[in-house]
């Protein structure tokens, strides 16, 4: 399961389609043109801003991680491939995209975004800020921001298409390591140590040079519970604390 999730991470957005045009025809939701060919408007035919007494919309680009915090709309958004920005306004939602993404493409999937953030009940905008396991902290460092940018942008919404979640638990910056947990059908999957190796770590470790393992809590916690129940002759042979000590272990070769 897992597997096949992170190998497609380039494509996280597949089989949506005909979920997208299900739920369109109950919600109605409009475009319009605007005079920037790079913006849509979509009008969802409800109120998105229910506080718009000021007339202050919301804007924020794609590198405002603050104000997108505030916005479980807008995080949704910008989880979409080619989001450059996003402007709330009193009914509507204006997204602006890159040059190199078509809107046949991009459109459908904020359809959904809209659709599943009405479903869920959440307002489009908060007065704080939401505070997730992959928020960027102010006194997170540059290395565990791009770690949680990762893990939020990149590899959840890869997981999340099949059922599963994956969480950031936190970063050892004297190893390297980087802990994880996972979640739904992830748990228990037996290709998750595999993938995680193949899928999670390889790509931390290709943006972020200095990661260099990643460990989920999971295994960490079965270890122990079957080294507590393990012989004392079993219990001196030390557990591997690395995927690729965990791969070579079990006889599974390893190559980057």
């Amino acid at each position: 399961m897992l597997s096949r999730a992170l190998n497609s991470l380039a494509t996280t957005t597949r089989r949506r389609l005909p979920a997208v045009q299900q739920t369109i025809r109950t919600m109605f939701i409009q475009t319009e043109d605007t005079p920037n060919p790079e913006s849509l408007k979509f009008l969802p035919g409800r109120p998105v801003l229910t506080d718009f007494s000021d007339n202050a919309g919301f804007y924020a680009t794609k590198t405002d991680g603050q104000e997108i915090a505030r916005s479980p709309l807008a995080k949704a958004l910008f989880a979409v491939e080619g989001v450059k920005s996003v402007y709330l306004g009193s009914d509507f939602v204006t997204v602006t995209k890159v040059a190199q993404h078509q809107w046949a493409h991009v459109r459908i999937q904020i359809f959904s975004a809209i659709m599943e953030h009405y479903a869920s009940g959440k307002p489009a905008l908060s007065e704080t800020a939401e505070i997730t396991d992959t928020t960027i902290l102010d006194d997170d460092d540059e290395v565990v921001a791009m770690i949680k940018e990762l893990l939020e942008t990149r590899i959840r919404p890869a997981v999340q298409e099949d059922g599963g979640d994956i969480r950031y638990v936190g970063f050892e910056p004297e190893t390297g390591i980087v802990e994880v947990k996972l979640a739904g059908s992830c748990v228990g999957c037996p290709s998750s140590s595999v993938t995680l190796k193949q899928g999670v770590e390889n790509m931390l470790m290709h943006y972020i040079p200095e990661v260099t393992s990643v460990i989920s809590r999971e295994e960490e916690e079965e270890e122990e519970d079957e080294g507590s129940d393990s012989s004392e002759e079993e219990n001196k042979v030390p557990s591997a604390k690395t995927y690729e000590e965990r791969l070579a272990a079990a006889g599974i070769p390893f190559s980057d």
